[in-house]
């Protein structure tokens, strides 16, 4: 299948994108005082193209890839829902795009009562004393609660309390946080019903415990039935609940982590509250705590005197930033838009949509996919492609199928207690119609399989970019195009093989 040329192949000699007049000034000091040796003996080979070439290359680029703006996206426990342009509009605004971090705080007032009517709303949802918004993605956010969990139990002296608890069906950035943090990971299975085991939970919780990390609904998209037996036990033992709030778009206006038990909540405001989600950020994860906690939260901290904001840095117990500036702003910004254009009941009937449309999927495609748990799902749920797998192509070649039909592929092989797993999140924001058009595509691909695998497991066949070798793309990543002329010959010679 041929490939998009390169600027570089397709540059001529002599084209012109732009001009740079003369700087008119002589060499500059670290110019003349540079080392022979460092400096460039010839100039920078780069393409020459003039300015509608490169622009009509990058379009045609964009044109090739998938975004929600194109099309459903139904990547479970990732969320990727339609971000209403409103939002963008908000963000864009002068005096909120144009604003420098260094502001004295009286000339940054708006963005301040931005900021705090953000907390607030979030401080709403929760059940939460107060929230940072710091944090710049879900994973930072969980690093940032288990560090206030950390200085908590330092401060109070219990130092024996180095473990955290983690479902086997968490998501993989709850270990690694742990880990992270100098926590030792102590893993509790599922029972039958793909909840929290309870007896096994019993054995592992201890005066060793510092906390557990869990996600309500869980990560096979199913509420916990258990959940205040299951944060009584680890506060008994002396631990703090930690809420991963990645799916909280199911429950968003409908219950609040805070009455459920948890002591520290962290929110993916690129999730749930249609800021940006993809293409390496900006994301934003506040985290939220209850009262005793409040006093390790990052500094600085938005505060209210009056009808005047300003920035709270004298917080002795503080485990201190844990971003630049005061987290994305812009991120704020959308978030807020989108909370007060839907309201509190508007949020509701958002998680209330979203939990229907999961369930509209799951019974229509529970007789063509095995269903692991049959119970009523939450805002996703997790089918199993082992039938499929067993006629002859395995879930990696269904979901590659699926982009022949037009869709982005849902989260495969993920949560890992579910062998062959689809993981399909619709979101609120899908219609009916896209629905059903969905369920044919995967019964289609279902029937593919029975009557021709070979057709599945050569998919995609439509795409830009066919079937590659994965396993030596993640080994050996070239993420750097060097064409004939930009190299020299013993670099050309040290590269792997394979690489362009």
């Amino acid at each position: 299948m041929p490939t998009e040329p390169t600027l570089f192949e397709k540059a001529h000699a002599g084209r012109l994108g732009m001009r740079v007049p003369p700087a008119g000034v002589d060499a500059p000091a670290w110019e003349t005082s540079l080392p022979a040796t460092m400096r460039r003996s010839k100039p920078l080979a780069l393409p020459a193209l003039s300015e509608p070439e490169v622009v009509r290359h990058f379009t045609r680029l964009s044109r090739k890839n998938y975004a929600i703006d194109a099309g459903f996206y139904p990547l479970g426990s990732c969320t990727m829902k339609y971000n209403p342009k409103v939002n963008e509009l908000m963000a864009r605004l002068p005096g909120f795009a144009q604003l420098h971090p260094y502001q004295p705080v009286h000339t940054v007032q708006g963005a301040l009562a931005v900021m705090w009517e953000l907390e607030q709303a979030l401080i709403a949802l929760t059940g939460m004393a107060r929230v940072t918004l710091q944090p710049a993605a879900g994973a930072h956010g969980e690093l940032t609660g288990i560090l206030v969990i950390k200085a908590y139990h330092q401060d109070r002296g219990d130092h024996q309390r180095t473990e955290i608890i983690v479902p086997d069906s968490a998501h993989g950035t709850n270990p690694a946080t742990a880990a992270l943090a100098g926590y030792k990971v102590v893993t509790v299975p599922s029972d039958a019903r793909g909840q929290v085991d309870l007896e096994a939970l019993r054995q592992v919780v201890g005066p060793q415990t510092a906390g557990m990390m869990l996600t309500n609904p869980n990560t096979v998209g199913l509420f916990e039935e258990n959940i205040e037996a299951i944060t009584g036990m680890i506060h008994a033992a002396g631990g703090l609940m930690y809420y991963d709030g990645a799916n909280f778009n199911a429950i968003m206006g409908l219950v609040r982590p805070g009455d459920m038990g948890f002591d520290i909540v962290h929110l993916n405001l690129h999730k749930t509250m249609t800021t940006p989600h993809g293409g390496g950020g900006p994301g934003s994860g506040p985290v939220g705590v209850s009262q005793s906690l409040v006093p390790y939260l990052p500094t600085p901290r938005v505060i209210k005197r009056d009808q005047r904001y300003d920035l709270d840095f004298d917080q002795p117990k503080s485990i201190g930033r844990v971003k630049a500036f005061y987290g994305n702003f812009g991120m704020h910004v959308r978030a807020l838009s989108y909370i007060l254009m839907m309201g509190g009941d508007g949020l509701r009937q958002a998680s209330e949509d979203a939990v229907l449309n999961a369930n509209y999927l799951r019974v229509k495609l529970k007789e063509t996919y095995r269903l692991p748990f049959e119970q009523v799902c939450m805002h996703e749920f997790v089918l199993s492609g082992d039938r499929q797998k067993k006629a002859g192509a395995n879930t990696l070649a269904l979901a590659k199928r699926l982009i022949d039909y037009g869709y982005h592929p849902p989260t495969i092989y993920f949560p890992l207690v579910v062998p062959e797993a689809l993981m399909i999140e619709p979101t609120e924001t899908e219609s009916k119609a896209t629905l059903d058009a969905f369920v044919e595509a995967m019964r289609a691909i279902a029937e593919e399989v029975e009557r021709d695998p070979a057709l599945v497991t050569q998919a995609p066949h439509t795409a830009p970019v066919g079937r590659v070798d994965e396993a030596t793309a993640a080994r050996k990543p070239n993420f750097r195009w060097a064409g004939e002329g930009n190299i020299d010959a013993a670099t050309a010679a040290a590269r792997p093989a394979g690489c362009a």
